[in-house]
């Protein structure tokens, strides 16, 4: 067996025992583009419920109770019906600008765009992890509810390092359904040719700890980029750390 990584936090020792592989989500795990997608979201929904006086404005915490780790749509439907709205669906390309779930979803992810077109820095910490597991000859894979997966790895310098990318496309392209089902990760380690059982799961995302934990993986490390370590761990974490360089 392999011994990846070993820590002295608690049982982080035991999570790395006989992995061959580990699954990175990319928003809060990789790059700090969680934060720009929080961005994103309150922008989209202070101008949206601005013209809806009487309902409660969007909130900080809203991002992580409605929105966080799920695929674009999902999110958009779940916060409007945390406000008991309801609008209706529309194409999938729908104008940007149209009051629809698609037209939110898709007015959401032009502002993430253009904030996301001026660079991407990613997490310093999870880079020096990505090397070391590379260097250690794991396989890696990015399992992400984002479509704009691809965009963000090469503004962030990354996609050199992940051949198998499942994304918000590739989801729906295979009808997987998305976090906090497992069904995105599996795939992932099938397209690595590992068994589930061999794979790490990584997650910032309650939603995606669910689905890890959800899944017949080996282990689920959850970064706290402001969940909150207790909530990770209820979720199903195996353990939670603030960053990933902590696991050196």
């Amino acid at each position: 067996m392999t011994e990846l990584l070993s820590t002295s936090h608690g049982h982080g020792h035991t999570s790395w025992t006989g992995a061959s592989a580990i699954l990175f989500d990319l928003d809060g795990v990789l790059t700090p583009t969680a934060v720009v997608h929080e961005r994103a979201w309150q922008e989209l929904f202070d101008g949206y419920l601005a013209a809806l006086p009487g309902t409660t404005g969007y909130r900080e915490s809203d991002y992580f109770d409605h929105i966080d780790g799920k695929p674009r749509f999902d999110g958009v439907r779940d916060f409007l019906t945390s406000r008991g709205i309801e609008l209706p669906e529309g194409p999938t390309d729908d104008n940007p600008d149209n009051q629809t779930v698609q037209g939110l979803g898709n007015r959401k992810n032009k502002i993430f765009n253009d904030i996301v077109s001026a660079g991407v820095d990613p997490y310093a910490g999870s880079v020096r992890f990505l090397e070391a597991a590379l260097a250690r000859g794991l396989k890696v894979a990015v399992v992400s509810s984002s479509r704009n997966a691809p965009s963000v790895l090469r503004a962030a310098g990354l996609d050199v390092h992940f051949p198998v990318v499942v994304d918000g496309v590739v989801a729906a392209a295979e009808g997987l359904p998305g976090k906090p089902s497992p069904a995105t990760y599996d795939y992932a380690a099938r397209l690595l040719e590992v068994p589930s059982e061999e794979c790490v799961v990584v997650e910032d995302a309650v939603s995606g700890v669910q689905a890890g934990s959800a899944g017949n993986f080996h282990s689920v490390i959850g970064v706290d980029r402001g969940a909150g370590r207790q909530t990770l761990l209820d979720a199903g974490a195996t353990l939670v750390v603030n960053d990933l360089d902590e696991l050196l």
